[in-house]
């Protein structure tokens, strides 16, 4: 079972076990254990009971017949709740530990009639969350705030830093918005300067997955704007259209697959259309305990090839390592470098470093 670290807001007030709770469980099936180990609390269907009713203050119950958070957690990381508690995820103590009272096997058959109460099979698992590259887009949809740094190894000291903000809708869709904004030193009378670049709109949409297999497909495109200074180097001149394909696949040990193939169309004809494909494999671990902070490192290949010049294709070779933050483990880091496998003017090795925050589950300070 791979482990990937994504955590809704539900884990903040989800799993509220009754204090009554038995040490020994002998149900066999998962709903003989829900109903009685969750139900006081979350309801017989799922729905969860009232605060009223439940007599904790400011303390709501999550609704396990909503897709929009069920769906997007992982087994794994409703695991970690039920067995070592709210605080191992940074969330209310009102979640207790229950790993000496439930079997791992009694946690999973629980997890297993708590998915039958999302009834919505369009939306993908939370399984298929895998953490994100520096380059390759992501088949699953989601929501988050990526703040990235390319810093350029060549003769002008060049850094670009890139706003983006996600946004799921739906089961199946996201909508994604770039700002870049670049500094560069010319050297001479032009010095440094900085300014904004070409403004970025993407959209996203989930075609298949698959638990069995471990597969899930999405198709994309982006489209690129020319709103920066093209003259200095800080935007492209045309606009961009770029559809993509993108491919997950979930890997024994806690290990992933993934792939993006896209065409890039200039608007202006002196712009050669490009094609382009990314692929990477990861694995991730834990320290500090199976629920601890989570380590992934990734190798990332890039081909590029123009279209209609029928050059070479251009490579690119890129380590790099994400590690969680916090305990909630929706802040999370990335860093590495993007190397080209040949010597050519502006085809320098780039050091690349993001911030991801996943706000869906929670607030940027909250978890830590």
């Amino acid at each position: 079972m791979i482990v990937i670290k994504r955590k809704s807001i539900f884990f903040q007030v989800a799993l509220v076990w009754c204090a009554g709770l038995s040490p020994v469980l002998t149900q066999e099936t998962g709903e003989e254990l829900y109903h009685t180990a969750c139900a006081a609390c979350h309801g017989g269907d799922g729905s969860g009971n009232s605060v009223s009713q439940l007599g904790f203050l400011d303390l709501v119950v999550p609704d396990f017949t909503d897709c929009d958070f069920a769906a997007r957690e992982p087994d794994p990381d409703w695991y970690a709740v039920i067995h070592a508690g709210g605080p191992v995820r940074g969330f209310d103590q009102m979640m207790p530990s229950f790993g000496d009272a439930l079997e791992p096997d009694q946690i999973q058959a629980i997890l297993d009639h708590v998915r039958t109460q999302c009834t919505d099979d369009r939306w993908p698992r939370g399984e298929f969350n895998l953490p994100r590259a520096l380059f390759t887009e992501k088949a699953y949809p989601e929501d988050e705030v990526v703040l990235t740094t390319w810093l350029d190894g060549g003769e002008q000291n060049t850094f670009i830093h890139e706003f983006l903000w996600e946004y799921r809708f739906g089961a199946q869709n996201q909508i994604e918005i770039a700002m870049p904004f670049q500094v560069t030193d010319f050297g001479g009378e032009q010095g440094r300067q900085g300014g904004t670049g070409d403004l970025e709109i993407g959209l996203k949409r989930n075609l298949s997955y698959n638990m069995d297999t471990g597969n899930i497909y999405s198709v994309g495109a982006e489209l690129i704007v020319p709103s920066g200074d093209d003259a200095l180097g800080f935007g492209g001149g045309t606009y961009k259209f770029e559809p993509y394909f993108a491919y997950g696949k979930l890997l024994p040990a806690d290990s992933f697959f993934q792939m993006q193939a896209l065409l890039e169309f200039p608007s202006e004809s002196e712009f050669e259309d490009e094609a382009q494909l990314r692929a990477l494999l990861g694995r991730t671990w834990t320290t500090g305990g199976p629920f601890g902070r989570a380590w992934t490192p990734m190798f990332e290949v890039i081909a590029s090839r123009d279209l209609g010049g029928g050059g070479d294709i251009a490579w690119d070779l890129v380590p790099q390592f994400q590690v969680t933050l916090n305990t909630r483990q929706h802040v999370m880091a990335n860093f590495g470098l993007r190397i080209p496998t040949e010597d050519e003017p502006g085809r320098e090795t780039q050091f690349v470093f993001y911030l991801l925050w996943d706000w869906f589950d929670g607030g940027v300070l909250e978890g830590w």
